[in-house]
């Protein structure tokens, strides 16, 4: 594999999605990811989405390419011994299981870390372990509703709280557990050392939340409540057009005065509660409801031409679906037909990120999600020395 990466080995004792995530983008940069799997079920993902066979679901093929599959009995003392070979040949270890769990099996970071000093055992969990609901069990839904997202969605839609249509708890915690690998290879390299990471997807998903919300309580003692108007807004929403919906931001104190003298209400800025950057962030809702109404007197291409023009930032609405037939990423190579080893033609999504001076791995010829152990021989193998290291390019 191509990358950054390259060279790097990451032992994956991740399940479900922050995880996988996690590790997948570590084996896109270019790491020798080896997941170890349980015997017969695998990581529950395999189980979810559309299948052409068992154990091989669309959900596990989307968060697990460019990774080799093992199968290990981690309560079996000879799997047990394999699993610790393999952790002290790795650069970086990757699980969310609970800890007290990997404490029982003896493979917890103090265990290992004597005999693999240089390790950079990363742990993502539900909660911190300071805290009191350390140990708890830690889904996506649960810690979307804990983080105040979910109740941020209902009071913004004037509905009852919502979750977000996609894993964006699992997703943010496997994002950072990522950007704190990277830092702690930096360290190792540094120092030699090696350490323990622990990322908690309730603190991650916290964070995320609060990043731009904190408002008056970015004070103490607290100016308002916690707040973002501009987010906030019930009118911060896909506009509807005469023929169909348009994504529009008029943010910049230019693209308001572009805009408003466009649509010929730019005598607006001349009044003390719009005229200045705070002022209409105060008054979010009345600007963003002009933008509603203007949105409705043209067709979404003709408003899309005008506000190209206008350099206001807009673009259409579009669909899951839409994205597979947007010219944009069609130019830029996102998807690319890919032939499984076992699953046959499957749709590839690129890495978005590009590296000029370490290019990575093209999509048809990264390695697809492999199938369950599919790699247990080849690795066991590289492990004994009884055969050398190899990159296969697929599974």
């Amino acid at each position: 594999m191509n990358g950054p990466l390259t060279g790097v080995k990451v032992l994956d004792v991740t399940t479900t999605f922050s995880g996988p995530y996690c590790t997948q983008l570590l084996g896109d940069y270019g790491a020798d990811v080896i997941k170890v799997e349980r015997p017969g079920t695998g990581d529950i993902t395999r189980a979810l989405g559309r299948a052409r066979s068992d154990r091989m679901g669309s959900v596990f093929l989307g968060v697990n390419r460019n990774k080799r599959s093992i199968t290990l009995d981690l309560k079996d003392p000879a799997d047990r011994q394999v699993f610790t070979e393999l952790a002290g040949r790795a650069d970086v270890l990757v699980h969310n299981m609970r800890p007290a769990a990997m404490a029982r099996l003896g493979l917890s970071y103090e265990d290992l870390a004597p005999a693999a000093p240089r390790l950079v055992y990363c742990v993502i969990t539900g909660y911190g372990s300071e805290g009191r609901y350390a140990g708890r069990a830690a889904y996506d839904d649960i810690v979307q509703g804990q983080s105040g997202l979910a109740a941020l969605q209902g009071e913004v839609t004037q509905a009852p709280p919502t979750y977000y249509a996609t894993a964006v708890g699992d997703k943010t915690a496997g994002l950072v557990a990522t950007t704190a690998v990277l830092a702690a290879l930096v360290h190792r390299d540094r120092t030699g050392r090696g350490q323990e990471i622990e990322v908690p997807m309730f603190e991650s998903l916290a964070a995320y939340a609060l990043a731009e919300q904190l408002g008056g309580r970015a004070y103490e003692p607290a100016l308002g409540p916690t707040d973002y108007a501009r987010m906030r807004s019930i009118h911060r929403r896909p506009y509807e057009t005469k023929d169909g919906y348009i994504c529009v931001a008029v943010y910049t104190s230019a693209h308001w005065k572009t805009f408003l003298e466009y649509v010929g209400r730019d005598q607006l800025l001349q009044q003390p509660e719009y005229a200045t950057e705070a002022g209409r962030s105060e008054h979010t809702d009345d600007l963003y409801a002009i933008v509603a109404e203007e949105m409705t007197t043209r067709t979404t291409d003709e408003w899309l031409d005008i506000l190209f023009g206008l350099d206001i930032p807009a673009g259409p609405l579009q669909s899951l679906d839409d994205l597979f037939e947007d010219p944009h990423l069609n130019d830029v190579g996102f998807f690319e037909v890919a032939e499984h080893p076992t699953e046959g033609r499957t749709m590839a999504v690129r890495n978005p990120v590009r590296f000029r001076g370490t290019p990575l791995t093209a999509p048809g010829a990264m390695r697809q999600a492999p199938a369950l152990g599919a790699n247990t021989e080849e690795v066991l193998a590289e492990l004994r020395g009884t055969a050398p290291t190899f990159d296969r390019g697929v599974l």
